[in-house]
């Protein structure tokens, strides 16, 4: 299930509010009560689409809940040794299960190549949000290994802090120690409620209304063949992807956000106007925020971070950069484009900082821009050769640099782009911060019920609806 599908928004969520605030906020007040709702919510979400894969969810929780106890239980007693096996033993189990269900046919396809012989590999579909669960599960062991948190003693709330729908399939990466106080007390209000409405309507059209919409120009221009497309066509279909994956993910992230407000709960923020990056470091500040956090938590700064020598902090930035390309995919593609990142961050930190630091802003942003649009290329091909021939002719031009094909993509789409482009800048929050509270509550007021009845009759009469983050 998804949030921009009928189910969800016609059935599933009208019935959770109602269950949550009538039986937990209303007959009973209990925070028990309404951690048992949400689950059982949470639960149906999944196994919805994952009916199988329910209980290998439902395994990591157990498993981890008991072996976190036996964790700290070990450390009380002054057991380090001990604990310190458990947190092996449960880390190998979380990467384990993880490189089983997403990295093991590809392990075998490549690792046959080399050695000549075909291996077989059980065809098993990759359990929808394994990787977003499974990094939660990780931060909540690491954490308390290092003895950042307290143990969570009441397996209701901690499957719950795995299990919750609104940032289950696709985050944010929440962090226990941001979701430890929330699990047992928090408040709901109609203010938060009404906020976290907005929200979740904003993102929802960014999702029904741009995302899909330029997601389908994009994927026009892949079913041509690459040697029939001109510079133009290429350009303008790697712009809409750019734009595509950008209002996708952040349009969920912003439902996440939403839902979660609405219940009570506060999400990291997991976007801030990528687009408006001056430095390709400063892209990775703005873009998939939780997930950039979560490396550098977790693997760079246990690596040493920037306080080793030069050699050694460039190999950190690279082993961060290669997991990261092999965290979205198990495939070639996605371990170059994360090992591209890492290169382009040595070169500007050690190589290029002083040229770049001279070059006007808007130049700087330019450039950023055109090196997180090649990424993408690599990010969206369907194989690496696919993404090298586009790349090829994005710059040095297929059929030519301009037909009539690509022109007409550019004069129909045109529109679309723009507005796209300005709703991907903090163009409109700027318009909002001059205008007073008052009239901000009626704009709103009148635009999101405006909204919301445009996303649904985009979503009844478009069969174009995929979700780029879906299948991570």
């Amino acid at each position: 299930m998804v949030f921009s599908s009928s189910t969800f928004l016609i059935i599933f969520l009208p019935l959770t509010i109602l269950a949550y605030f009538l039986i937990g906020c209303l007959l009973t007040k209990n925070v028990t009560v309404k951690n048992s709702i949400l689950l059982l919510a949470s639960l149906i979400f999944y196994a919805w689409g994952e009916p199988v894969y329910i209980f290998l969810m439902l395994i990591s929780i157990c498993f981890n809940f008991v072996i976190g106890k036996d964790i700290s239980a070990s450390k009380d007693a002054d057991k380090d040794k001990r604990a310190k096996l458990l947190f092996i033993c449960a880390i190998i189990f979380n990467i384990g299960v993880l490189g089983f269900f997403k990295y093991s046919g590809f392990v075998a396809d490549n690792l046959g190549n080399l050695l000549g012989v075909q291996i077989r590999m059980p065809e098993l579909p990759l359990p929808v949000g394994i990787s977003f669960y499974t990094f939660q599960i990780m931060s909540y062991i690491i954490d308390l290994y290092n003895d950042k948190i307290k143990v969570q003693k009441n397996i209701l709330s901690f499957a719950l802090y795995i299990s919750l729908f609104p940032q289950l399939i696709a985050g944010p990466i929440v962090k226990y120690r941001d979701i430890e106080y929330q699990l047992r007390n928090r408040r709901e209000s109609l203010s938060k409620y009404s906020e976290g409405m907005s929200r979740f309507v904003v993102g929802l059209s960014k999702k029904l209304l741009l995302a899909n919409t330029l997601g389908s120009v994009y994927s026009a221009v892949q079913a041509d063949d690459i040697n029939d497309l001109s510079f133009l066509s290429a350009w303008v279909g790697i712009i809409c992807y750019t734009l595509q994956i950008y209002f996708d993910f952040s349009g969920y992230s912003d439902m996440a956000i939403g839902l979660g407000k609405m219940f009570g709960f506060e999400f990291c923020e997991n976007f801030r106007y990528p687009y408006m990056a001056f430095s390709v470091t400063d892209f990775w500040r703005r873009w998939h925020i939780s997930l950039s956090s979560w490396f550098r938590d977790y693997v760079y700064i246990p690596l040493g971070g920037n306080r080793r020598k030069t050699p050694r902090v460039i190999f950190n930035l690279m082993i961060v950069w290669l997991l990261t390309g092999l965290w979205h995919g198990a495939d070639w593609n996605f371990i170059l484009w994360g090992v591209y990142y890492g290169v382009l961050l040595i070169l500007e930190k050690y190589v290029l900082s002083k040229q770049l630091g001279k070059l006007p802003l808007a130049l700087r942003r330019f450039i950023t821009l055109v090196l997180v649009m090649c990424g993408w290329v690599l990010f969206s091909a369907p194989t690496l050769p696919d993404a090298l021939n586009y790349l090829r002719v994005m710059f040095t031009g297929g059929i030519g640099f301009i037909d009539s094909d690509g022109l007409y993509l550019l004069t129909s789409n045109i529109l679309l782009i723009l507005l796209g482009a300005f709703c991907a800048v903090p163009i409109y929050k700027t318009l909002i911060r001059k205008v007073n509270r008052v009239t901000v509550s009626r704009v709103k007021a009148v635009a999101c019920p405006v909204l919301l009845i445009l996303c649904y009759v985009f979503m009844i009469s478009e069969t174009y609806n995929p979700f780029l983050y879906f299948r991570f």
